[in-house]
């Protein structure tokens, strides 16, 4: 945990207070909401934490009590362990990147009726259809949404347009021949069948999986 950490935790604790005071369910809420973001990111810094001296000094420091150590103690203790997190090698970002992928998708495998197209595509079926479907070499006609991982918009249409499957990303290229004119579906596509390592510019990250609402109007070939 380190000294970086509690100034930005001070910081957001004192726009917190710097706010109108919330009332009922609110409060409740936004003591909660703090306490779940500190909670990530010390389960992130400090796996082994020990939860009560932890909550002994928050509640300690936060009513203004005289503390169980020295302040002295505190800023070296804080001191070593950010010295100890220096010497700890970093993490590559593609790893951290992969793992933060892997987990989405995992999460996403398991909710109710997803199924798993060829090269780990995951399709939610929104919309039956029964009209024809493309072919490898075929257009389709299509009203889409594109999302990232955290749900934020990168790309849509508010018209239907017509796309060569030999144009778009793998991972639509597969999903599309396998969709039926009428239906709409939700895909998760892999970072793989997406822009891989490399991303798209500063839209999309290297190695973010996308999330997909797409409509088929129109297919041929």
């Amino acid at each position: 945990m380190s000294r970086h950490l509690f100034l930005s935790l001070c910081v957001f604790f004192s726009v917190a207070q710097a706010a109108e005071k919330p009332a009922g369910n609110d409060a409740h809420d936004l003591a909660y909401s703090l306490g779940a973001s500190l909670g990530e990111r010390l389960r992130q810094e400090v796996p082994d934490l020990q939860l009560q001296a932890l909550l002994e000094g928050l509640q300690q420091a936060y009513q203004g009590k005289p503390l169980a150590l020295k302040d002295e103690q505190i800023d070296q203790i804080l001191a070593e362990h950010e010295a100890q997190i220096a010497e700890q090698p970093a993490i590559p970002q593609n790893e951290v990147a992969l793992e933060s992928e892997q987990r989405f998708l995992t999460e996403e495998k398991a909710k109710p009726g997803v199924r798993e197209l060829a090269n780990g595509i995951l399709l939610t079926e929104l919309t039956s259809g029964t009209g024809a479907k493309a072919g490898p070499n075929g257009k389709v006609q299509v009203l889409y949404i594109g999302r990232l991982p955290d749900g934020s918009v990168f790309d849509q249409n508010s018209q239907p347009q017509w796309f060569s499957l030999d144009s778009v990303i793998t991972g639509w290229r597969t999903a599309l021949q396998n969709m039926p004119v009428g239906a709409k579906w939700r895909l998760v596509i892999p970072s793989a069948q997406a822009y891989g390592a490399d991303g798209a510019g500063d839209l999309i990250a290297p190695f973010t999986p996308l999330v997909f609402e797409v409509e088929l109007r129109g297919a041929t070939g």
